[in-house]
C-alpha cells in the first residue's frame, strides 16, 4: 500500500493536509500520477516534478515543493510530501 502525507505550509504552520493512500506497490515511474492526485485532493495546481524532488523522496522519504516549482502562482510557502 502507498501512503503519502501531504502538507501545505502557510506562515510556518500546516494550513492544509491530506493522507494519500493507494493500493499496490510504490513506483517512482508513477510518482507524477501520485502527485497529481494529491494536488487534486488539496485543490492546488500540480507543480513541476524535477529529478531532485524524486531523489530527495527516495533518499530522505520526503520532498519539498516551493512556489517557484509551480507554473501558476500559489499562496503558500511550501508543499511537503512525506512517505508514511
Amino acid at each position: 500500500m502507498i501512503r503519502i502525507w501531504a502538507k501545505i505550509y502557510k506562515d510556518d504552520r500546516i494550513a492544509k493536509q491530506l493522507t494519500y493512500e493507494k493500493e499496490g506497490s510504490f513506483s517512482y515511474a508513477d510518482f507524477f500520477g501520485y502527485l497529481a492526485e494529491i494536488c487534486d485532493g488539496l485543490d492546488i495546481p500540480t507543480p513541476v516534478l524535477l529529478k531532485t524532488h524524486l531523489f530527495n523522496f527516495a533518499k530522505f522519504r520526503h520532498t519539498v515543493f516551493r512556489p517557484r516549482d509551480f507554473v501558476e502562482s500559489v499562496s503558500f510557502e511550501k508543499l511537503v510530501l512525506e512517505a508514511l
